[in-house]
Order: C-alpha cells, then sequence, then structure tokens
C-alpha cells in the first residue's frame, strides 16, 4: 500500500510540531496571495508557541503538513493534539487553544460560545480538509463489498447482526457471505466523523436517532477511540465493521466498501468520487464563515456520498496578535496549491474552484 511507508509513524499522533513563515512572494505551487501572506520556503522570523486541538481525522494532514513547513521554516511551533472534534471545540470555547479542527462546524449552541472567546471578532468556520468516510471491515474473501444506506443503517442500529442476512445478500448476489456474526465497531468519544456517519444515514437510510458527535447509547455496537482505535479494532476483529476517514483505512490496509449514493449506484471511494460530493455542497454560512451543508443524497454520478470537511476554527479577529500571525500564516500554507497537493497522495481530496477561493480570502481576513 503506498500509503502505509508514509503514514505509519503517524497513525497515533501525540504534540505536532509546525513551522510557519510569512513573505509577499506567490505561494508555492503557483497559487498568488497577497501581499502579507507567507510561502513555505521562507522564514520572516515569526516566532513562538501555538497550541491546536481536535479532528483525528485530519491528524495525518497535520503531520503532513507540519513536515513540510519545518523542513525550511523552524521559527514556529504548534502542538496539534489530536483529541477528537468535539474536544477541541470545547478547548477553542475555553481559550486553551488557538484554533480547533472539528469535522462538523460550530452547533447553535456552540457558536455565541465561540465568539464570545475571541472577544473583538466572531469564531469562523473555514473548511480546510475534506476527509471521505470509508465503510470499512473485515471479512477475507469478500472483497468489493456493496451496502446501501438503508442497510448499513440496519447494521449499525444492531438490526442486521450476520453477514449472510439477507439484505447483505441481495446487495452482493456473487459474494460468498459467511454466517460470521457482525461486529460493528463506532467511536466512543464525541466524534465529527460520527457526526457525519449518522447525517448521513438519518438522510438517506432510515436512522431512527438524532445525528451527534456522541454515538447513540440505544444503538449498540462497540466503541473504540479516535480513527486510530477504529481502525485497529476492525483490522483485529475477523467480522467486523466500522467508519473511518479514508487515509486511516488505507493506511491500515482495510477493505472498504463500495456505498451506494442517492442514484443507487454503488460507488468506491477514491478522493475524485468523494470530491464530486463537496464540488455540490452549499454554503450556509455568512461571510468568511464557510460551514457547508452537504447533500449526502447526492445523485451526481460517480459520487460518494459519505464526506466529512474537517474545519478549521479560529477567530476572525481577537486572537493575541502573535496568536494570529501565526495562525493566519500557517492557514495561508494549508490552503496554497502545495498545501491542497499533498492532501490527494494522503487519501483526502483538496479543496478547488469556487469554495479554495472563499478559504483563501476567509484566511486572508484574520487579523
Amino acid at each position: 500500500m503506498k500509503y502505509a511507508g508514509r503514514l505509519a509513524a503517524v497513525a497515533v499522533v501525540g504534540a505536532l510540531s509546525l513551522a510557519a513563515c510569512g513573505t509577499d512572494n506567490n505561494t508555492p505551487g503557483g497559487g498568488t496571495t497577497s501581499a502579507n501572506a507567507p510561502a513555505a520556503g521562507n522564514d520572516n522570523g515569526l516566532s513562538g508557541t501555538i497550541q491546536a486541538a481536535g479532528s483525528s481525522a485530519q491528524a495525518n494532514a497535520i503531520t503532513e503538513w507540519t513536515k513540510n513547513f519545518t523542513a525550511t521554516n523552524p521559527g514556529v511551533t504548534i502542538n496539534y493534539q489530536p483529541s477528537g472534534s468535539g474536544a477541541g471545540v470545547q478547548s477553542f470555547i475555553q481559550g486553551t487553544v488557538a484554533f480547533a479542527g472539528s469535522d462538523s462546524a460550530l452547533k447553535e449552541d456552540e457558536a455565541p460560545q465561540a465568539d464570545a472567546r475571541c472577544k473583538t471578532g466572531k469564531a469562523i468556520n473555514i473548511p480546510m480538509v475534506t476527509g471521505p468516510v470509508a465503510v470499512v471491515y473485515n471479512l477475507p474473501g469478500v472483497d468489493g463489498l456493496q451496502l446501501s444506506p438503508k442497510t448499513l443503517a440496519g447494521i449499525f442500529n444492531s438490526k442486521i447482526t450476520k453477514w449472510d442476512d439477507a439484505a447483505i445478500k441481495a446487495e452482493n448476489p456473487n459474494a460468498k457471505l459467511p454466517a460470521t456474526p457482525i461486529q460493528a465497531f463506532h467511536r466512543s468519544d464525541e466524534s465529527g466523523t460520527s457526526d457525519n456517519f449518522t447525517k448521513f444515514l438519518k438522510a438517506t437510510g432510515g436512522w431512527p436517532y438524532e445525528p451527534a458527535k456522541a454515538w447513540p447509547a440505544e444503538a449498540k455496537g462497540q466503541g473504540s477511540k479516535g480513527s486510530d482505535g477504529i481502525s485497529s479494532s476492525v483490522k483485529d476483529t475477523e467480522g467486523a465493521i466500522s467508519y473511518v476517514e479514508l487515509s486511516y483505512a488505507e493506511n491500515s490496509q482495510l477493505q472498504k466498501a463500495k456505498v451506494a449514493n442517492g442514484a443507487n449506484e454503488y460507488v468506491e471511494l477514491t478522493p475524485e468520487s468523494a470530491a464530486k460530493t463537496v464540488e455540490t455542497a452549499e454554503i450556509k454560512g455568512t461571510g468568511n464563515d464557510l460551514a457547508l451543508s452537504i447533500d449526502y443524497a447526492t445523485k451526481t454520478p460517480g459520487a460518494y456520498p459519505i464526506v466529512l470537511v474537517t474545519y478549521e476554527i479560529t477567530c476572525e479577529k481577537g486572537l493575541a496578535a502573535e496568536e494570529s500571525k501565526v495562525v493566519k500564516s500557517f492557514l495561508t500554507y494549508t490552503a496554497s496549491d502545495e498545501g491542497q497537493a499533498a492532501l490527494k497522495e494522503l487519501g483526502y481530496a483538496p479543496l478547488a474552484g469556487t469554495l479554495l477561493t472563499k478559504v483563501r480570502s476567509a484566511v486572508e481576513a484574520i487579523s
């Protein structure tokens, strides 16, 4: 697997160090920036340590950006703790981190608290990483498994409990499905991945519970903490199934199911098929708040329907001056052509088009 060598050492991430920079030059990879935007490889003397926390789904992206940044820009250190989206948002609200990574935009009850933390401005959701959510399973001899949203909802609600269930057979007529019990794993910690996955199930599969970062106890199943925990649990348990961001599925060499979209087309998960769904997302935020509304029932041909977008949540205005400079410099790099191009190799889908333009404008507004 081509991702394994690059990512094996970063599946469990502690504190990550990044260095940031600033210059008047163009961004790496050909994208242009304003006079105050940074470019990789040019150290303008920024220094200091920034704390950040949140989504474990983007940890592999953060690690890659770390490597690229620290190669030539050692002046700034950013400690990123992949504590989960819920914990990251709370850390941001409490003022202990300069930005939070979250696989869901700020909720209605979180936004006022986040704005209050920013004091002189408002908190904004900036999409930065598109992380397709893979349905992963461990069933030797059964490759290319096809699953509809309705069947997935039945599996994760503990209504479909064996792999040779009639519903699974109907969707996989040529597969030799064993009578093995299904071991359904979910995130035990509050997770934006769970939030997005249950939003998909609710919108398309008849999921009876409200989507949330916390897994509903009524659905039962087995819990594992973090994206790395889910990956390990599935890899070690025959008959297992779960959901995890694509880069983790690739790094652990897990089997991935094809999932039916709104046109009842079973689609293989690739960065390209996931990008087709993100391209149709509607911006529901205002100004530089770029919270998105994703159509999980997309009928776009070849579109893989389960995607999450990791937002970097920070203050448009209101961070301490030194924090603001570093956060702006770092996010300008991550939104650059070079920063986004690095994602595809890791199993993420780069931002593109109008959305990427808006992301760069939002970052530029940070002060």
